[in-house]
């Protein structure tokens, strides 16, 4: 190749590769590299598309309960563990029929656009099993809230967190243990 035709094509190739590493970046942003979730970003661009494509879509907030207790009796690594295993079964129970998200810290989000495809019993279940970390059972609990379009006097996804979050915050005020799906 000719030096003139090479130095042409240095720089268009520079912003290629640099195009496609900000392409994987991006793409990254959307990950939660612990779990593999999506984050709150990748999570509501979806989240709003399935919403206003299916109005009956029911809307999901996680927290789990009392997180920081296993972060601080048992260590850093114990409570990714629980994270781990939480954004497993929530994704297991979302399956093809929806999509997860770690919102941050220990609060997940879903949206199933056919709640008749999927068991809330099922997924409070799922998230009730102690997880195994280092030879120690880790006790988990989860309170879950859930809204749908229907119950809302706007139907836009963050009314249905706020509703989802006004439900879960009444399960946790139903104590550990006691806050199955209503």
């Amino acid at each position: 190749m000719e030096v003139p035709a090479l130095a042409a094509a240095l720089p268009a190739f520079g912003w290629a590769l640099h195009s496609g590493l900000l392409t994987r970046r991006l793409a990254a942003a959307r990950r939660d590299p612990l779990t593999g979730l999506l984050t709150r970003a990748g999570w509501t661009a979806r989240a709003e598309r399935l919403l206003a494509r299916h109005p009956g879509a029911l809307v999901l907030l996680i927290d789990l309960d009392d997180f920081k207790t296993i972060n601080d009796t048992h260590g850093h690594a114990a409570g990714d563990a629980v994270l781990t295993a939480t954004a497993d079964r929530l994704a297991r129970w979302c399956g093809r029929h929806g999509i997860a998200a770690r919102l941050g810290g220990d609060e997940f989000a879903a949206i199933v656009p056919n709640p008749g495809a999927v068991s809330l019993f099922e997924l409070w279940t799922a998230l009730d099993q102690p997880v195994t970390h280092n030879g120690l059972l880790l006790p988990v609990s989860a309170s879950v809230g859930h809204s749908t379009r229907g119950q809302l006097p706007l139907p836009t996804l963050t009314h249905a967190l706020s509703a989802a979050d006004t439900d879960m915050y009444a399960a946790k005020g139903h104590g550990r243990r006691n806050n199955t799906p209503r």
